[in-house]
């Protein structure tokens, strides 16, 4: 469904240093900094880019925003969650672990803000 997702940044750096390390336990190489200052990661036909804001102002996150993405187990949800602290991310939410979602699933869940605030959530379906 989704061909790309970009979030902003005030910071590319160290936007890298945590997306390089979180994303980098979900199974991602390291992200490409472009000739246009995009940070680029590829996976699985798909592409997260984070960018500073086209118009010149400042990134700020979502209201009510969330980028989830999917892990392979709950131990790997744990990974991202402690890459992602270790690397300039927040915990938001409950502690990682597993949630009651609609239709009777079962979720594995982890919540962060990165960096520049946005929501983060890597997700693992136990059933």
């Amino acid at each position: 469904m989704f061909s790309h997702v970009m979030l902003g940044s005030n910071d590319i750096a160290a936007a890298k240093r945590f997306y390089d390390a979180a994303l980098g336990t979900l199974g991602t190489d390291e992200g490409v900094v472009d000739e246009r200052g995009l940070l680029v990661y590829q996976y699985d036909g798909g592409r997260f880019v984070i960018t500073r804001p086209i118009d010149g102002g400042t990134a700020s996150s979502a209201n009510s925003g969330t980028i989830g993405f999917l892990a392979s187990s709950p131990d790997t949800v744990d990974a991202w969650h402690a890459a992602g602290l270790a690397h300039g991310g927040t915990a938001i939410e409950d502690p990682p672990g597993p949630r009651n979602a609609t239709g009777g699933r079962v979720l594995y869940l982890a919540y962060l803000r990165d960096p520049a605030g946005n929501k983060l959530c890597a997700t693992y379906r136990i059933k």
